[in-house]
């Protein structure tokens, strides 16, 4: 049996990077879809960001289910960041939230993170980003320890008052992400892209879950050495930022 689409257009668009996780594909879709059936109208987007295992089957085999889901395919891959920026331009709704395909986020924290976005004055939107904040990470002490070790460089870097930039678990308006500079491995720096366009950032405690198929594609090394150069680059992003005061005069 498949779902009815809604004739109005969506609020929101999940976007959902995935890389080779066929087992998480089918089981988290039917959890966004649970978590927000009646809450929002929504869409949800996925962009396999070229895998080679069984997730293109899996997606198709998801659409014919759950016909609000939209697949989209890098054929090689591009990485993470791309692969968001490729569901954020093709989304239709105004707001997007973000979560990882490895099942870890929890899609019930989402209609949450909506209602305080729904509470923002809507011309106001475009300058908010609500961020989840993992305190309770469900990870092996190795990952719990790099992701602190990252954390704290780059929030002592960038001065983004964020304690979980890493959390992919996200809501932010459509416009503000596309008035972002895009280069490899922005997804890190969300919060302080916001920041540097004159916008505000507010975290928000999430569930995070222990991962129960398939396999992490990030360690210690990709998440604090490869950072490195991306950093420094998003510092030389924030001493260059000029947003003018604009006033019209009168007639």
């Amino acid at each position: 049996m498949t779902e009815a689409v809604p004739e109005s257009a969506p609020e929101l668009a999940v976007v959902v990077p995935v890389k080779n996780e066929a087992d998480n594909i089918l089981p988290l879709i039917g959890e966004i879809h649970q978590a927000l059936d009646g809450v929002a109208v929504f869409e949800v987007i996925y962009v396999d960001d070229g895998s080679d295992d069984q997730t293109p089957s899996r997606l198709i085999e998801a659409g014919r289910a759950f016909p609000r889901l939209r697949v989209l395919r890098h054929r090689k891959s591009c990485g993470q960041s791309q692969a968001v920026a490729t569901g954020v331009r093709h989304a239709r709704a105004p707001l997007i939230a973000t979560l990882d395909g490895d099942g870890q986020n929890d899609p019930a924290d989402i209609p949450a993170l909506l209602a305080m976005m729904r509470d923002c004055p809507e011309a106001e939107r475009d300058r908010l980003m609500i961020a989840g904040h993992r305190r309770k990470r469900q990870d092996t002490g190795l990952r719990r320890l790099s992701s602190r070790v990252a954390n704290g460089v780059r929030a002592g870097l960038l001065g983004d008052d964020t304690p979980d930039s890493g959390c992919g678990l996200k809501l932010f308006s459509r416009q503000a992400f596309l008035d972002m500079p895009r280069f490899d491995h922005m997804h890190r720096f969300l919060p302080a892209l916001m920041l540097r366009q004159g916008g505000r950032v507010v975290s928000v405690a999430v569930n995070h879950r222990q991962r129960e198929r398939g396999v992490s594609k990030y360690g210690v090394w990709n998440r604090l050495w490869v950072g490195i150069v991306d950093l420094f680059g998003v510092m030389w992003l924030q001493r260059r930022a000029n947003r003018p005061e604009v006033e019209e005069s009168p007639r």
